[in-house]
């Protein structure tokens, strides 16, 4: 798999597996906070990363990651290629090649939770709010 850069106008492809990725995997999102996170993802935390992305052989995004400041701020898979490794893949790439050391996940997403803490993170603290102030408890791990 070959980890590549994104660019802006891949944003449209980021957010429909973002949308994909956390209606298979974060059951405790309302289709409310669904809407209300789009166009912040896009506008606000996408040009605020820096991003990379695994694609298929016809070249669709099947899934991506973004970091800031040693922290990975995101990472989706496609509910579709979930188990294929791409997570792995782009988890390893943000640590070796992005410097990447710390991660928050949703204490609501044990199969985040578990993945990261397989790849060597540990949890170090808990917030009961995420950054925008909504009740999803945030547990930050590092490695």
């Amino acid at each position: 798999m070959i980890v590549e850069n994104v660019l802006p106008e891949n944003y449209a492809e980021m957010l429909r597996v973002w949308e994909n990725s956390v209606r298979a995997t974060h059951d405790f999102i309302t289709e409310e906070d669904i809407e209300f996170f789009k166009p912040i993802i896009i506008e606000q935390a996408f040009p605020a990363v820096t991003l990379r992305c695994v694609k298929n052989d016809s070249g669709s995004i099947l899934g991506f990651v973004g970091i800031n400041d040693a922290k990975i701020e995101m990472l989706f898979i496609l509910n579709e290629a979930r188990g294929q490794g791409i997570g792995k893949v782009l988890l390893q790439y943000a640590i070796e090649q992005l410097g990447a050391t710390k991660v928050d996940v949703n204490e609501q997403n044990p199969k985040a939770v578990g993945f990261y803490e397989h790849m060597g993170f540990q949890v170090i603290s808990r917030s009961p709010l995420d950054d925008l102030g909504k009740p999803f408890p945030i547990l930050h791990m590092t490695l």
